[in-house]
């Protein structure tokens, strides 16, 4: 899809998600071939599974599905009955057409000089991106203060020292979401997963990527999707992004600990999962970033933490309601883990699993408010992704998260980036 096609969803997406009968355009959409049906039942069961989530989630993949995308999809809502919706489009089509520059863009045509003082000659100044009307907000890691945001702003704009995200969108992003477990699995209920899943699905769409959500998989169908999205062609984006929330525990391993579990109560053990986006495994990939973020327990353990002079006001508040995503661990007579063997594998490059709690540890989540690590994660990528690198932001989550509660808790990753990765916003 062309940018002013782009456009003009983006601005009529308040109406079409109010007043979009997505039950009706099923048919069509298939007759048209805009959609499979398994990308149907995607977007069936996007979110709580309600008709706005369900149009809004249709709006966002309706992005992705070629240059005929719009008009194809103008047709379906004349083929239901949906005119005024119709009508909205192809006039504001007609118009984008008409016009297609886009405004918010400065006309090449009309820029006049500027005498450029000393202090405008900052490298941190020429860069578009801190020229909006917002002030750039002042990075505290560190003792370089502003001179820290000069160099960051420098490393964003040189290819050899971080990661070109300029394709819009960015790239995929598939929310693993399981809340329920079936009976004999002996898993609870993960109360309070579904706003965390909500928050990175709103956070990833908003850092320009094509989000997808599936809930309550099995083992062999989280396997199963994963495959699906790596099998894929990114030749076209720039980075690929994997949120998966469920319960966990320890797993044997060779270089990425841990398992999730599906709602069947079967794990799928963490390197298995990264291991489907190697070299082989998803060649359009190759060179780009992988992100894993697991929002799970590393096992069973609670960390009761040490005194430091000075307590956190975050602590745990009376209402709040922490519970942790863990299961116990047997390990066999001979699975075993085995750190040495990892100097002996090749090193998965371009690749950064983000765990939301050491290895061994338990991860807590709020039934009223949702998982520590999670929330931590959406308010500092609100905050101050625009300026800072993946790192950065992380090392920020893993201070924040730190604090919290009466239990301790750390987030930790397992890095094999090769450059910076500045998000796009």
């Amino acid at each position: 899809m062309d940018e002013a096609d782009r456009r003009v969803l983006r601005q009529s997406r308040v109406r079409l998600v109010g007043e979009l009968q997505v039950a009706a355009l099923w048919d069509a959409l298939l007759n048209r071939e805009l959609f499979t049906p398994g990308m149907i039942e995607d977007i069936q069961r996007a979110g709580s599974g309600s008709r706005r989530d369900q149009a809004r989630q249709l709006i966002i993949d309706l992005e992705t599905r070629g240059s005929r995308a719009l008009p194809l999809f103008i047709s379906c809502l004349e083929d239901t009955g949906q005119d005024t919706l119709a009508s909205l489009l192809r006039t504001s089509r007609q118009a984008a057409k008409q016009d297609p520059e886009d405004p918010s863009k400065p006309s090449q045509g009309k820029l006049a000089p500027v005498v450029l003082g000393p202090e405008e000659l900052w490298p941190a100044k020429l860069r578009p991106e801190v020229l909006r009307p917002e002030a750039p907000r002042p990075v505290d890691i560190g003792s370089g203060g502003f001179s820290e945001i000069r160099a960051q702003d420098r490393a964003k704009g040189n290819a050899d020292l971080a990661y070109v995200l300029n394709a819009d969108p960015c790239g995929h992003c598939l929310i693993i979401n399981n809340v329920n477990f079936c009976r004999e699995s002996g898993l609870g209920t993960r109360t309070g997963s579904s706003i965390d899943c909500e928050r990175m699905q709103q956070r990833f769409h908003l850092l320009h990527f094509v989000v997808e959500v599936k809930c309550n998989l099995t083992a062999k169908q989280m396997v199963q999707a994963l495959v699906e999205l790596a099998q894929r062609d990114h030749s076209a984006l720039d980075c690929c992004v994997v949120v998966i929330l469920s319960h966990g525990c320890q797993a044997s391993h060779l270089q990425f600990p841990g398992a999730v579990y599906g709602m069947d109560g079967d794990p799928v053990s963490v390197e298995r999962i990264v291991s489907l986006f190697n070299g082989t495994g998803c060649p359009s990939l190759g060179g780009k970033p992988k992100l894993f973020f697991i929002q799970a327990c590393g096992g069973e353990l609670k960390d009761q933490g040490f005194e430091v002079a000075s307590t956190s006001p975050e602590d745990r508040t009376p209402d709040s309601d922490p519970e942790p995503d863990a299961t116990p661990f047997q390990e066999g007579a001979v699975t075993v883990d085995q750190p040495d063997a990892v100097s002996s594998l090749p090193t998965p490059s371009d690749i950064l699993v983000s765990y939301s709690t050491f290895p061994g540890f338990v991860s807590w989540r709020d039934t009223k408010s949702g998982s520590w690590y999670i929330e931590t994660l959406d308010s500092i990528f609100e905050q101050w992704a625009h300026c800072e690198d993946l790192q950065t932001l992380l090392l920020r989550v893993a201070n924040a998260v730190s604090v919290k509660g009466v239990y301790k808790q750390i987030p930790g990753c397992f890095n094999f980036l090769r450059k910076k990765l500045f998000f796009k916003t």
